[in-house]
């Protein structure tokens, strides 16, 4: 059996073309471009590097993206007066947080303060109720991408039975969501699970999102199953590694996201798609030009 390869990394560089051309549309029709802030709090050198990538791929496709760094013994109160100023900014459709935020800050109260309909990361109460209820809305990066990549890649997933390891706000619960939306049958496994592995022996497509470098082996993955590796963290030689163990499971697999260049890739293009969505549902227009062509 040949295994595919999901390639994040190529395949967001052809989103972010497509986004490229949707935003010469928009700026056409409505003389500006959408605009994202990405607001860092503090030197993390992990959030420098994410946040250096997001605006780095909103410059190529002409979203507008202003620096919003501020130290790390920034106030609670002077961080919720820059988002409500966020809020207020006619030239500002999406706006994103970077985490995590410094100890002091509550994390909470700042990513629920931001408007719903800039709430580019989907993590507002409102946009996860509409999420639940099939209801248009702006829905969590990582796991709108895995779909995007899933879709890409052609791979079916209407009656297929799918099992999510991790239930997290970020990726796990969405993930569960989006893909029942799309009628799949779907388990959601956790730290607590028995019998985890004869779970995902079961599943025709496996989401690892539990943050244990190389958990997922070959016991774990019946043949022919697609599997998409959410985890990253350095090994002891600081190497990238994954929830699965690549190398052991990609020849049972029928399709496999790496790490790097699987997942990551996918979840900036989906930040930027998110934008684009945003911006159209607040200026009244074709939510066509906001979702990347079939």
């Amino acid at each position: 059996m040949s295994t595919i390869v999901l390639n994040g990394r190529e395949l967001s560089q052809t989103l972010l073309k497509e986004q490229q051309i949707q935003v010469e549309e928009i700026v056409r029709l409505k003389g500006r471009p959408p605009g994202l802030a990405v607001v860092l709090v503090g030197q993390d050198q992990a959030s420098e590097t994410y946040v250096r990538n997001k605006r780095g791929a909103c410059a190529k496709v002409g979203i507008f993206a202003p620096d919003i760094n501020l130290p790390a013994d920034t106030p609670q109160k002077e961080l919720e007066a820059i988002i409500d100023r966020l809020n207020a900014d006619p030239s500002i459709d999406g706006i994103l947080v970077q985490l995590p935020l410094p100890s002091g800050i509550e994390k909470e109260t700042i990513l629920y303060r931001i408007d719903p309909a800039k709430d580019v990361d989907g993590f507002h109460p409102v946009n996860v109720g509409k999420l639940v209820i099939g209801l248009e809305t702006l829905a969590p990066c990582t796991p709108t991408g895995i779909m995007t990549l899933l879709d890409r890649y052609h791979i079916p997933v209407s009656g297929k039975n799918a099992v999510v390891l991790g239930r997290s706000l970020i990726v796990g619960k969405p993930m569960a969501l989006l893909l029942m939306a799309r009628d799949a049958t779907v388990t959601v496994c956790h730290s607590r699970t028995a019998h985890l592995m004869e779970e995902t022996r079961r599943a025709d497509i496996v989401v690892a999102a539990m943050g244990k470098p190389l958990m997922v082996n070959r016991d774990f993955i019946k043949p022919g199953a697609v599997v998409i590796d959410v985890g990253i963290s350095r090994n002891q030689e600081g190497k990238l590694v994954g929830d699965v163990d690549y190398a052991a499971v990609a020849p049972v697999a029928s399709a496999i996201t790496p790490v790097p260049g699987g997942v990551g890739p996918m979840t900036i293009a989906t930040l930027l798609d998110n934008t684009i969505r945003a911006f159209c549902l607040r200026e009244g227009i074709s939510l066509q030009l906001a979702r990347t062509p079939s």
